[in-house]
């Protein structure tokens, strides 16, 4: 096993001096530790697989992520193989536990390359972990593709969406970038951060007070100018005008009892004492009536 920069070389070492298991002894070891908590048991187990975690932590050397840090998310991995790992199944450890050291170190690989996370899906995951090598090989096969016919291949061959291929690789094409980076002003000397140049579509707050205090204000002036309305008013108006689906005036004049030309004099009624309740509410004088009407 060559040596992987960034990690110690007495970890390499005793790694590789830890000696391997026969199945039975595996088979002991994993029984001794799952049914008798014997930690002895646990260390030589995963003592001699750490080589595995070692090789498995290299080839995710390319990510920008520390090797030491890879290797110590590989132990995890291998400490839970090692927790849920069933002797009595025909299979051998270091191949049970392959599944979960990989998995272990991709998923801290997703959390730590970029501070937005960039696979929550099987799918994202796979795209993420295959996207740079597809693209390499579709290069070297010395064919030249348009963006859009290497994308679509790319999606074919990992069986998602192009759409799903095209935003994973807008992705990896990008770093972070931070807010508080200074921009230089090119007509003048003067500086400011990214930050300064974000547009806040939300209201602003003292927006946001006025607006629920004029709402509450509101509901008062209609609460009490409801008040003014007799009984079968007060329904024909929360049925026509203040429901989210509204009756028609035949409905309400077959539960009423009352033809729908009825119901329609009623509800102009019932609005004209609302207008008026509400302007005495506001103070507000209503203009006079026109002696033709």
């Amino acid at each position: 096993m060559a040596y992987l920069p960034g990690v110690s070389r007495e970890l390499v070492r005793a790694a590789m001096a830890a000696p391997f298991l026969e199945r039975e002894e595996e088979r002991e070891l994993a029984v001794a530790w799952r049914e008798h908590g014997d930690r002895r048991a646990l260390d030589r187990l995963t003592g001699a697989h750490m080589r595995l975690v070692i090789a498995l932590a290299g080839r995710f050397r390319h990510y920008g992520l520390a090797a030491a840090d890879l290797v110590q998310e590989g132990h995890i991995g291998l400490l839970e193989a090692a927790a849920r790992f069933e002797p009595e199944r025909d299979v051998r450890f270091s191949t049970y536990a392959t599944w979960w050291i990989r998995a272990s170190i991709q998923d801290y690989v997703l959390r730590n390359w970029s501070i937005v996370r960039g696979g929550t899906s099987s799918t994202q995951k796979a795209l993420f972990f295959n996207l740079r090598r597809l693209r390499a090989r579709l290069a070297q096969g010395g064919e030249e593709r348009e963006p859009g016919a290497a994308f679509q291949a790319i999606a074919k061959a990992l069986g998602v969406a192009q759409a799903d291929v095209e935003l994973m690789n807008s992705r990896l094409g990008g770093g972070d970038t931070s807010l508080n980076a200074l921009v230089l002003d090119a007509d003048s000397s003067s500086t400011a951060e990214k930050m300064d140049f974000l547009v806040d579509e939300q209201p602003l707050p003292d927006e946001v007070v006025e607006e629920n205090v004029d709402s509450d204000r509101r509901a008062r002036w209609l609460k009490d100018a409801l008040a003014v309305l007799t009984e079968r008013e007060l329904r024909i108006v929360r049925e026509r005008r203040l429901s989210e689906s509204l009756v028609t005036l035949e409905t309400l004049g077959d539960e009423l009892g009352i033809s729908k030309e009825r119901v329609r004099q009623i509800e102009n009624r019932a609005l004209g004492k609302l207008r008026r309740a509400l302007s005495h509410i506001q103070g507000i004088e209503e203009p006079a009536q026109s002696p033709h009407r």
